[in-house]
């Protein structure tokens, strides 16, 4: 792994969530993005050499307001940076890790990206993320 790529964060309301995030870190977000795969809604902040992902949902089904439901807005998932996601993912899964996504996929912000299970990860949800350029 690289780096860290992102924090995402659920939000119910996304446009809210923009006006609260702008004022903390005092610039506005540089990307909306709806991934209707996903069912969400997604806007992107920069905050120095980090990055910062809102989520809302699109839907009543989605992981998102599954997880706004049970745990209400909040931290949802880091996100890793990986030079090859299909060799991290066979790599993480040979040390017993449990996948989401068995394969990779396309997501936000030009990113291949696949999840790791919540409970092979002490309970924190990771992304890996590929720029799809690489």
């Amino acid at each position: 792994m690289k780096k860290i790529e992102h924090i995402g964060i659920a939000v119910k309301d996304i446009e809210n969530s923009n006006h609260l995030f702008s004022a903390l870190f005092g610039k506005e977000h540089y990307k909306t993005e709806s991934l209707e795969s996903e069912g969400v809604i997604t806007s992107f902040f920069k905050c120095g050499p980090n990055k910062i992902e809102l989520l809302q949902a699109t839907s009543k089904d989605s992981p998102i307001a599954k997880f706004i439901e049970k745990k209400g807005e909040g931290i949802h998932h880091i996100a890793f940076a990986v030079k090859d996601i299909v060799s991290e993912i066979e790599r993480l899964k040979g040390e017993g890790f449990k996948m989401i996504h068995e394969k990779s996929k396309k997501g936000a912000d030009n990113k291949l990206i696949a999840f790791l299970h919540p409970k092979s990860t002490n309970g924190v949800l990771i992304e890996l993320c590929q720029d799809i350029d690489d």
